[in-house]
């Protein structure tokens, strides 16, 4: 009943009245339950004794449910629309406590939520904190436009509007800043008017005597003669709307939350930015930057490792508990064997021939049954044998080579023979399942594996048969995935595999769980924002959104897009936009119940899975061993006949120079001899500290020298001159160090020879590789020339400073992490690739040919490429399409970074056909295709982070070991001395001499009522600060001036109570104190700038420094949960700063890449670019940082990498090779950034929060201590 209240939930449609029938069908299931409830109730009891209706909690939520439903009957009854029925979409949660596997899913989930409330306490701190700077800062910055001036001439016919306005005004203005303001956008910057397509230059301004006719303001302008009226648009001031529908601004407290929480998330948190830094100021982007480091990189990423962790421990009480039932694969695995036991009984029950003829059919199969016999055990051998296997599985490879060469506009000859030798391969499968099915019979069916190569073989034959095309050609894409069974040869690629099936199997009822929560917020989003997604086109057509609620389809799609926070905020701008600001909850709920919490159980079930990775792995161990000691053991070994060769070469000359150089072995270059003076001086040099510091100083200037390349810089200027000095001059320093260490050390024999250093071998590489460029640089070489990309190689030398890790332990743990997960993060990587190759042969069997589309002002009427033609429209290719393999698979790694991949689906949601034009929502089946990718992309990035976690924890385990020794020894020393030594006097308290009044100071400050007093008034202050938005009265203002000057007061004298109590040297000690008066000092400047009306005077706003009261409120969260994640943040915050430091090597290595490839793409208004503009661009080192991080968060990086691979236009100045470098490019840097090294802070947070759970652990270890320190030393504020 619970699953069929599902159907009427589901068939609701919000775009047409409501159907009486399912009026009725919710009327019955209301009934129903009801009547349940009441049976339940009569039957068990209501409430008292154990085993009453409401000692089960699931009976409990029913009740709440069912007393929703009533509530919303009787609103409806009394006039008041409950047109909402949150109720009613609360139904099908019932089904979870008649499911034992989600209900112990839900009870572990529910578990979690005491940890999960602590980090939320944090979360919404954080959100606040910055929430009150933005509207310190930033209230009504976003409204700036610039308005007509004063100097507006009347005389002509023109109706302009009241401000400067954009194609895309509503979403995207144009946002200025005042004069007063450093913004980075003026109304001296608005674009020139244009009319019919023609950019006006004329100065309405400038008259002539007459003032009748107008004067050119260029002379010969006759092209453009026509008037810039955009010229009047030059005073900045306050407007009436908000970027992006009103959503986006900082004017008050409840729409900074909105606005930071969107940052947090990093999704379209650069637009946000920008519209800031336009307004306010360039180092605006220092406030967003930290928002998306705390927020995004460490507060959610502690979120993720609290659930999984909590959720770790807990699932390993629950599974102990057995639990009744058939699994469905314990079902299926019955009905499999009922089927094969059915069809046996149906081959030997078959009818005998008649008497007549019995005894020539019995003779007839004795004679088969001999000949068969010994036929069969020899098919046996074959199908059984290894060769055959191999054989089997060359012919696969083949196979699925000649599906992945398929492209579009393959020529016809390449058609005809991929055809005859698809048929081939048919056939050869064909044969091997006859064979097989000759010598197993229905024991074929018995494997997993088997069913499945039937299946393909069947499609196959279907295929050829019925020459079918198109979409059943593509399964036989299928035949990939026969390539599991070559796991068995990569041990370690199939322990990723078991850990990978071991998640799938374990994650099936969260799934399953999931499924649920999108059903629910499907069917809640329809009734909240069905059919109210509608826009009018430039045509005057409505048209709907594409990420609506009119349906249940497009609803879970909408809510499974929010849930991966692809384009969410589009979807919330619509809402509050269309309804109410209110709506902001909704999203906000499913983005932290679906994304934060559900799917961050999954990253739990991942790290579990590799916790017990080792006992998966012992069973293939053991055949490990012994498949390398038999292989050890073969006597075919080709190393045994080395020696008989050496005899056999045994000249004379040859044996000299043999023992001529062993002798000479450790001489350097066998010249220098280590008693050689010159070499020990060269050793001297080589060895002292002196030497290393100069040599990392002029590391640390050629990298300076590198940043400052561009490609702005004119050839013939000094600065290009000084720049190629520099690099000669550091060229010829650092072959000197390496030749000095050479003739020192010696090349590559010695005990301490040069080669024998990893760090040596990159130098002397990025030696050799930079005399080779000043080689090639010299020969001035063309510069379309690939050999002219070897000037990129010393880009190399700035991994120079890389040597300095290992004296940084924690960076060294860091860099042994990163070094050791190499060899699982590559298998991980082949995982990928085999699933991507997988779904890029699909794609190019589905779409080949298919995204296309016509660029033209109107193309309702076109409908295929010739038609685009004749109308003088361009018919233009996708950037992101599957006519290759290879763009293929660059459009599915896209869609697997999680950006842009909602575009890519609507893409091939919309393709008909080879030269058609799309229609929108073509052919939804697709949707599959796209939906399946994106969900086994989300378990193998979560691998990644089992993969960082487990290799990270085995790292610091190992570190913990190194070290314990030398600790313990220590500790035995101390408490072997302290047993020796008396036993020292107990201190005097250091209060025992006070006064009366200052011991009455002191009680006060020890005291309880104190700190909650405080606690008080901090809450008041800020939620007074909090009050403060645009355009407030003036009695607000006044009302928060005044409550500032009181709130100081007290915070001065609270300090200087504190003072006088501690005095000032045990006040200092404490960290709470040093905050206190941190605050104070801040709070006494902020009051002197602003009286003083200096304001202009410093770079900052003094309202800014208000904020830092804020800060107080990190003495609310002193609950011992909440402090243990606060130590979890700190610890983390000390480890990011290492990890920052890896950051920065290699951001600062792909910037100077960036500039070098991509400083000279252009974007104008003719030409313009989507993810590439004023803010976003490689043109110079700052800028390309600036948008590496941008990449890095993975905001809109798929639309820089389009703008790279542009098509190069008729005069433009186009490298050729940005076609293959570009995806490479940002494909390595992706990779590394958001999928490795993010993934390692994870890891970092997470040994954090186990070594404060420790620490927390061992605190009552000793309570006597506890007690003596509390009693004498100074009182610790927690």
């Amino acid at each position: 009943m619970v699953l069929l209240n599902c159907v009427p939930l589901g068939m609701y449609k919000p775009c047409e009245k409501m159907n009486h029938d399912l009026e009725a069908l919710d009327a019955f299931f209301f009934a129903f339950f009801l009547m349940e409830m009441v049976i339940k109730t009569v039957a068990l009891g209501f409430y008292g004794h154990q085993g009453s209706y409401f000692s089960n909690n699931w009976n409990k939520f029913d009740f709440f449910i069912i007393s929703g439903e009533i509530l919303d009957h009787m609103l409806a009854i009394l006039g008041i629309l409950s047109g909402l029925q949150f109720f009613q979409t609360l139904r099908p949660m019932r089904l979870i406590g008649r499911i034992p596997s989600m209900r112990v899913l839900v009870t572990v989930i529910v578990d979690t939520l005491p940890m999960l409330a602590n980090v939320l306490v944090l979360y919404i701190f954080f959100i606040h904190v910055f929430g009150v700077v933005g509207v310190q800062m930033w209230k009504g910055e976003l409204r700036n436009r610039c308005f007509l001036g004063e100097d507006t001439p009347t005389e002509y016919n023109m109706s302009l509007s009241p401000y400067y306005e954009t194609e895309r005004d509503k979403r995207r203005p144009f946002i200025c800043s005042s004069d007063v303001k450093k913004g980075m956008l003026h109304c001296r910057d608005v674009p020139p008017y244009t009319k019919d397509g023609v950019t006006c230059s004329l100065d309405p301004r400038r008259q002539d005597s007459a003032g009748k006719e107008l004067v050119p303001a260029v002379v010969g302008a006759s092209t453009n003669s026509c008037i810039n009226w955009n010229l009047y648009y030059n005073n900045c001031r306050n407007g009436n709307e908000n970027p992006y529908e009103g959503v986006i601004n900082f004017d008050n407290i409840g729409y900074a939350w909105i606005t930071i929480f969107q940052v947090v998330t990093l999704e379209g948190w650069t637009e946000i930015m920008y519209f800031v830094m336009d307004a306010n100021s360039f180092w605006s982007f220092i406030v967003f930057t930290l928002v998306t480091i705390m927020g995004s990189f460490v507060m959610m990423n502690v979120c993720a490792v609290v659930i999984a962790t909590q959720f770790s421990e807990t699932m390993e009480r629950e599974t102990d508990e057995p639990h009744s039932g058939l699994s469905i694969k314990q079902l299926l695995e019955k009905f499999r064997d009922f089927i094969i036991c059915k069809l046996g009984r149906l081959c030997h029950n078959k009818v005998n021939p008649t008497d007549s003829g019995s005894s020539k059919y019995s003779l007839y199969r004795g004679t088969l049954t001999q000949i068969w016999k010994p036929t069969k055990e020899r098919l046996r051998r074959v199908v059984m044998s290894k060769i055959f296997d191999r054989s089997i599985m060359v012919a696969v490879l083949l196979s699925v080579l000649t599906i992945a060469i398929e492209h579009h506009k393959q020529p016809a000859v390449l058609t005809h023979v991929l055809q005859y030798i698809n048929i081939t391969f048919t056939v050869i499968f064909v044969i091997e399942l006859a064979l097989k099915l000759l010598v197993l019979k229905l024991a074929y069916f018995k494997d997993k594996n088997n069913i499945f190569d039937f299946v393909i073989v069947i499609i196959s034959l279907w295929e050829i048969i019925a020459k079918a095309d198109g979409r059943l050609s593509a399964l036989r894409a299928f035949r990939l995935l026969r390539f599991v069974r070559l796991v068995h040869f990569l041990p370690y690629l199939k322990a990723q595999l078991l850990v990978l099936k071991r998640t799938v199997e374990k994650a099936a009822a969260l799934c399953m769980l999931l499924l649920f929560a999108t059903f629910i917020f499907s069917v809640l989003g329809m009734h909240m924002f069905g059919c109210k997604f509608s826009f009018k086109s430039e045509h005057g057509d409505i048209i709907t959104d594409r990420k609506n609620f009119d349906s249940l389809l497009w609803s879970m799609v909408t809510v499974f897009q929010i849930l991966t926070l692809e384009d969410w905020n589009f979807v919330l701008y619509n809402a509050m936009a269309s309804t109410s600001p209110w709506s902001a909850f909704y999203f906000v709920a499913l983005i932290m119940f679906g994304k934060h919490v559900l799917l961050n159980v999954l990253v739990g079930i991942v790290v579990k899975s590799y916790q017990a990775k080792d006992s998966l792995d012992e069973s293939d161990s053991s055949l490990l061993l012994s498949e390398s000691s038999s292989s050890n053991e073969n006597p075919s070994n080709p190393r045994v006949n080395v020696t008989e060769w050496r005899q056999m070469c045994n000249f004379p000359w040859i044996q000299k120079v043999r023992r001529w150089c062993e002798a000479r072995e450790e001489w350097s270059f066998y010249v220098l001899s280590p008693q050689n003076r010159f070499r020990i001086c060269c050793q001297h040099v080589v060895s002292h500290n002196l030497f290393d510091h100069m040599i990392l100083l002029f590391i640390l200037l050629s990298c300076v020298t590198i940043a400052l390349e561009r490609p702005g810089i004119d050839p013939g200027s000094k600065e290009q001159w000084i720049l190629n000095m520099s690099r000669y001059v550091f060229s010829a320093v650092f072959f000197v160090e390496m030749l000095f260490k050479v003739l020192a050390l010696g090349v590559m024999f010695g005990k301490e020879c040069y080669c024998k250093s990893s760090w040596n071998i990159m130098d002397g590489s990025l030696v050799i590789l930079s005399l080779v460029h000043i080689f090639v640089s010299m020969l001035k070489m063309d510069k379309g020339n690939m050999l002219g990309m070897v000037k990129v190689l010393r880009l190399l030398r700035a991994l120079r400073p890389l040597r300095v890790i290992k004296r940084a332990p924690r960076l060294k743990l860091a860099i042994e992490a990163l070094i050791a997960s190499v060899k699982p993060i590559g298998n991980i990587v082949l995982i990928c690739g085999a699933f991507f190759l997988f779904f890029g042969i699909l794609g190019v069997q589905l779409f080949k040919g298919k995204f296309y589309y016509c660029d033209g002002h109107d193309t309702r009427a076109i409908t295929n490429m010739t038609d685009c033609l004749s109308a003088n429209y361009r018919w233009e290719k996708k950037t992101y399409n599957f006519d290759n393999l290879p763009q293929a698979l660059m459009s599915l790694f896209v869609m697997y970074s999680k950006d842009g991949w909602v575009n890519i689906m609507y893409d091939g949601l919309d393709a008909v056909g080879v030269d058609k034009q799309p229609v929108r929502n073509y052919n939804k089946w697709m949707l599959i295709f796209f939906i399946s990718f994106m969900i086994v992309s989300i378990f193998l990035l979560d691998m990644f982070i089992g993969v960082m976690v487990d290799t990270f924890h085995e790292c610091m385990q190992k570190q913990k070991q190194d070290d314990a020794l030398p600790i313990d020894e220590e500790q035995v020393i101390e408490e072997q001395t302290n047993k020796s030594a008396d036993p020292e006097p107990v201190p005097v308290a250091y209060y025992e001499h006070y006064s009366s009044l200052r011991r009455s100071i002191h009680t006060l400050c020890t005291s309880n009522f104190l700190d909650l007093f405080m606690t008080v008034i901090i809450i008041i202050s800020v939620l007074i600060m909090a009050f403060e938005h645009y355009d407030q009265p003036q009695y607000v203002a006044k009302l928060m001036e005044y409550s500032y000057y009181v709130f100081t007061a007290i915070l001065i004298i609270e300090v200087l109570l504190k003072f006088v109590a501690f005095g000032i040297p045990r006040f200092l000690q404490n960290s709470w104190n040093l905050l206190d008066l941190g605050i104070v000092v801040v709070s006494i400047v902020s009051i002197i700038f602003t009286e003083m009306k200096m304001a202009d005077a410093i770079p900052i706003n003094p309202s800014i420094l208000r904020v830092c009261r804020v800060l107080r409120l990190a003495q609310v969260l002193k609950a011992k949960k909440i402090r243990v994640l606060l130590k979890t943040v700190i610890k983390t915050l000390s480890q990011v700063g290492n990890l920052c430091l890896l950051f920065t090597f290699f951001f600062f290595i792909y910037a100077a890449l960036g500039v070098e490839l991509f400083g000279k793409l252009e974007c104008t208004d003719d030409y313009p670019c989507i993810g590439l503009h004023r803010h976003a661009n490689f043109k110079n080192f700052g800028m390309a940082l600036q948008t590496l991080y941008k990449v890095c968060t993975g905001d809109n990086w798929s639309a820089i990498m389009k703008d790279t691979l542009r098509e190069c236009r008729p005069g433009d100045e186009c490298v050729s090779y940005l076609s293959w470098v570009s995806p490479v490019y940002f494909s390595s840097f992706v990779i590394m950034a958001q999928f490795v090294l993010v993934n390692l802070v994870v890891a970092a947070i997470m040994q954090a929060l186990e070594e404060s759970n420790e620490v927390k652990e061992l605190q009552p270890l000793r309570p006597s201590t506890a007690r003596e320190l509390g009693s004498w030393l100074l009182p610790v504020y927690f």
